[in-house]
């Protein structure tokens, strides 16, 4: 009884002390429930690439040049280094310009000492949004390329349709870092069909080549920039590229198993198609295949199969990931769906003309769905423990959401316009876009030896003692753990339940786990002496949770 009066008065306290809640910054956490990982984010309008715990805590920090911004993506690999892209903060006076805009690829070492550089931000392409870093070193790059006036009527564009007097198609580009050189390139211009003018380039019937892209098709009034790809990713086992083109409502993958000369044709490679589209899903209209009923994806971010960290054994393992920008009128979505793609074969199957699956395997909205509600940006990510993290881009906000829809990780960027902002200031749409984030675990190659401890906050005047306090109260009052004693400053005991083989866990509020015992019966003797003070998570057979104070 002691036990379980002392639990609810540290609730009372605890609840006495949380009376003001963070505004920025973390916002909730229930560790016992949360991956335990890193999180790495790249805000918009500023240069600083953070790593950061669950206490929201920065534990590494790569500083780049005050001169520039994100353009827009940051990869940490497993040897340690850093794979950042950015753009110059002023971009007046560029040929080439619109929103995602980038121009520098960087590789830094986990220090920050710049390993190599790659710029392209000319009269005639422009890097942009997204990279992707392939096994053997080499890194795939989105180019925007300029085509005239000319140019694009010649191959069949319909004149009214370039009140730009350009068009910019996309390239891929696979560069080697080290050399600077490109070493393969696909340019959607080699793959084009059109129905507009017979007396023009690539004319033939759109319907009966899904294979091609319609040059005609456009959804932003002529702009140049007529596709505008936000992500780029690569599968190894079949050699393929995913690209995410958020103008047409579509997923591409295309055979990155080509020469670069086989990939501006339709014969060749691997699955003997060439550079011609290999699968594209979420909006049948684009190759006449469907109308407005048949669309699934609508300004998707984030388009990626699902290989990171995971167990191939996981039921989604491999499956595509994106987040659904505008799929409700005031909500997004984070959607799951299988290509199903027959290597066997060699192709993606196509049923009443349209490139399968029907549906999603999974969708997910926030237990508030107007929360997670961004036109633009965002991200979504698997995690090891099934979990889910999303960001949600135009709000800064990301969390981490279990299968049963549960919020146990909640940080909102605390950046305004690339300023770093005080704790207790308020945020509100645009303030702090964030266009990703990705969680790490802790085990992640990149960590080993390296120094984690807190380095501080990236928001002002943090309050310091707030994961510690956070907590959720309910829980404190109805936990049934017997633990003694309380506090505890050299052993504690827990009573378990009648039976054997329990296992029993200590977190700390940030998540990391320091202890786990398993096959016991009756009781659990924990050593706490070598522990730091403070507020610790008990758990016993993954359910039944408790907390503890440990004082010296």
């Amino acid at each position: 009884m002691r036990n379980l009066f002392t639990i609810l008065l540290m609730g009372v306290f605890m609840a006495g002390m949380l009376a003001q809640d963070n505004t920025v910054g973390l916002i909730s956490l229930k560790s016992w429930l949360a991956d335990d990982g890193y999180t790495l984010l790249y805000p918009h309008n500023q240069s600083n690439v953070y790593l950061i715990n669950n206490c929201g805590e920065i534990v590494h920090m790569w500083e780049g040049a005050e001169e520039t911004k994100p353009g827009n993506t940051a990869y940490l690999l497993e040897n340690g280094n850093l794979v950042t892209t950015s753009r110059p903060s002023v971009f007046a006076g560029n040929a080439i310009w619109a929103g995602g805009g980038g121009a520098t690829i960087e590789v830094k070492s986990w220090d920050n000492e710049l390993l190599s550089t790659y710029t392209l931000n000319d009269e005639t392409a422009r890097l942009h949004h997204d990279i992707e870093v392939m096994p053997n070193g080499n890194i795939l790059a989105i180019s925007w390329e300029y085509r005239s006036r000319e140019e694009a009527i010649a191959a069949g564009r319909d004149s009214m349709n370039l009140p730009d007097n350009s068009i910019w198609p996309e390239d891929v580009l696979e560069l080697n870092p080290t050399t600077g050189e490109i070493v393969w390139e696909w340019h959607s211009w080699d793959h084009l069909i059109q129905d507009f003018d017979e007396t023009k380039a690539n004319f033939g019937v759109v319907g009966d080549h899904p294979e091609l892209i319609d040059l005609n098709y456009d959804t932003h009034d002529g702009d140049a920039d007529w596709l505008h790809a936000n992500a780029i990713d690569y599968q190894p086992e079949f050699d393929q590229i995913m690209l995410s083109i958020p103008y047409f409502d579509e997923v591409w993958i295309i055979d990155h198993s080509t020469t670069t000369e086989q990939a501006s044709g339709s014969t060749g490679g691997t699955w003997g198609q060439g550079g011609d589209i290999l699968y594209r899903w979420g909006n049948p209209k684009t190759y006449r295949a469907g109308d407005s009923t048949d669309q699934k994806l609508f300004f998707q971010h984030d388009a990626h199969w699902n290989v990171d960290h995971i167990s191939p054994g996981n039921s989604d393992f491999g499956k595509i990931m994106v987040f659904n920008n505008r799929v409700g009128a005031d909500f997004s979505t984070a959607n799951i769906f299988d290509p199903m793609f027959d290597d066997y074969d060699g192709n993606y199957m196509i049923m009443d003309g349209q490139y399968i699956p029907s549906d999603f395997d999974l969708t997910l909205t926030h237990p508030t769905p107007q929360r997670m509600y961004s036109t633009g940006l965002s991200s979504f990510q698997q995690l090891v423990n099934d979990n889910y993290l999303i960001t949600v881009g135009r709000f800064g906000y990301t969390f981490e959401i279990t299968p049963d829809n549960e919020i146990v990780w909640e940080y909102i960027t605390p950046i305004r316009g690339g300023a770093t902002i005080p704790q207790g200031d308020s945020l509100t749409i645009n303030n702090n876009l964030t266009f990703r984030s990705h969680k790490f675990p802790v085990d992640f190659e990149a960590f080993e030896g390296k120094d984690l401890s807190s380095k501080g906050w990236i928001e002002l005047e943090p309050r310091m003692d707030y994961c510690e306090l956070l907590t959720d109260i309910d829980e404190l009052s109805t936990t049934t753990l017997r633990m003694y004693p309380v506090p505890a400053n050299s052993t504690l005991t827990v009573d378990l339940p009648e039976g054997t083989d329990h296992r029993v866990e200590l977190y700390t509020l940030s998540g990391q786990r320091v202890v786990v015992k398993s096959g016991l019966q009756n009781y659990a003797m924990i050593d706490v002496s070598s522990f730091q003070e403070g507020i610790y998570i008990v758990r016993v057979n993954g359910s039944q949770t408790g907390r503890v104070i440990v004082t010296k």
